[in-house]
């Protein structure tokens, strides 16, 4: 595209990570059947990780021989459904400790679907038992979290597929060839990206005995222990802080990772953010209810938005990104795009989301599938394998995930900084002239675990 220089902003794809977006566009990609199935473990029986796996189990030939969770309950529930998808019907070996998962079973490929605070541990010490990865987003709760992990990856030479599947959803893999690659956006000056979901858990559960079925040290590992006021599943654990990076990590990192490759973008040249706790004041949740972010690129900024109250400008896009060129904008999201020219005389374009429930009948009936993302993280399953059959890079390998989310956790850090601007050294894994931010890009870990370290992985 003409609207960008080459320079330290840009990221430049490699050709193989470019081969499967072509392929992943003409919706050409097919399994290469390997001579036996693939051994498959799961890190983290709960509600993605279950669909993670079951989208895997869909396209390609596997055996799920280890599952690992410290909630007794889920994990033997997830046993008992794995065992009714994949094609032999055994039960996988139960887990609770993954390291143990690990040194008892030889892996091909391991599933991390954990909480956030657990990522970056369990992605290096499976890529160092000989496994690829498939991890969930955000990668880290810290940026050296990251920065360790692509060093892990590329040290021993595994393939690492982050959970951004936005880049193997078929009607922007459509709106981004028909769209942007071709021009019709011309310049594009500014970006827009924003959730507004009511996504915010917040209340004042109390505090209660944990029931023995539940492992809460081995669940909370690395992180700061809270007093247990519940299970932490689904939407709990992403109120606080101690385990993740609040909607920023968990919903921008999505849109920002989309931006970034549709426009080939590398680390913006500057962040900035400011936000906090401006309404809902009245729970336990620590995590902002309202913020906004400044991802600079040079020519043009990429502003995030988020509200977990109030209503969207916008009820078509309430999570979503737009793309502001001098002829035209596109709008899109995980349920459609639309394009609309500057010009009153072109055609509008309108891309929706592919559903696939005849060709997948399991899919109406499992419970909480999120049937919109499931065709996308089925043709991101298939990037995975195609690029550990083919030694390259996946269309969402390790660096990318890491550059999407250390930005946003960069944004946080921003806000809690006052709203000072931050720049990111990659090559020094420093702050800019800033040494308090530099500080914040490794935070501390509870007793005993050790944070990772990129030079030692």
């Amino acid at each position: 595209m003409d609207s960008f220089n080459i320079n330290r902003r840009r990221f430049l794809y490699t050709a193989a990570a470019s081969l499967a977006v072509s392929a992943l566009g003409a919706r050409g990609l097919e399994v290469i059947h390997p001579d036996k199935p693939y051994r498959v473990g799961l890190i983290g029986t709960g509600w993605y990780g279950k669909s993670d796996l079951f989208r895997l189990i869909q396209v390609a030939p596997v055996e799920v021989i280890g599952l690992c969770d410290p909630d007794r309950h889920m994990l033997e529930a997830a046993g008992k459904l794995v065992s009714q998808r994949q094609k032999s019907g055994k039960v996988p070996k139960l887990y609770n400790d993954y390291q143990k998962m690990l040194a008892e079973n030889e892996f091909d490929l391991m599933l991390i679907g954990s909480p956030d605070h657990w990522h970056a541990m369990q992605m290096i010490d499976s890529v160092k038992a000989g496994a690829h990865v498939y991890v969930q987003k955000p990668i880290s709760v810290d940026v050296m979290e990251g920065e360790a992990m692509v060093a892990a990856a590329r040290k021993y030479n595994k393939v690492v597929q982050v959970g951004t599947q936005r880049k193997s959803t078929p009607h922007l893999i459509d709106a981004k060839k028909q769209i942007v690659d071709a021009g019709l956006l011309g310049k594009i000056r500014h970006v827009e990206m924003c959730c507004y979901f009511h996504m915010r858990a917040n209340g004042n559960p109390p505090v209660e005995p944990v029931p023995e079925f539940f492992d809460y040290n081995t669940w909370t590992g690395p992180a700061p222990m809270r007093p247990y006021d519940g299970l932490p599943h689904i939407r709990w654990w992403r109120t606080f802080k101690e385990y993740g990076n609040g909607i920023m990590g968990d919903m921008c990192v999505h849109m920002l990772d989309t931006v970034r490759w549709m426009l080939d973008l590398g680390w913006p040249e500057k962040i900035t953010s400011t936000g906090g706790i401006f309404v809902q004041t009245d729970g336990k949740s620590n995590i902002p209810d309202t913020q906004s972010a400044i991802f600079d690129y040079g020519d043009f900024h990429c502003v995030w938005q988020h509200r977990s109250w109030g209503t969207p400008p916008n009820p078509e896009y309430p999570w979503s990104f737009t793309l502001y060129g001098e002829k035209g904008t596109l709008f899109g999201s995980t349920m459609q795009a639309d394009f609309v020219p500057l010009d009153k005389d072109a055609e509008k374009i309108h891309f929706d989301v592919l559903y696939e429930r005849e060709k997948y009948p399991e899919d109406v009936t499992e419970e909480r599938i999120e049937l919109n993302a499931a065709p996308a993280t089925r043709l991101h399953m298939l990037d995975f394998l195609d690029a550990i059959t083919n030694g390259t890079r996946p269309v969402a390998d390790i660096e990318h995930g890491h550059i999407s989310t250390a930005s946003c956790i960069m944004a946080n850090m921003s806000m809690e900084l006052g709203g000072r601007p931050l720049v990111y050294d990659p090559v020094k894994r420093k702050v800019v002239k800033d040494k308090e931010a530099t500080r914040m890009l490794e935070r501390a870990y509870r007793d005993p675990y050790k944070h990772p370290d990129p030079k030692k992985v």
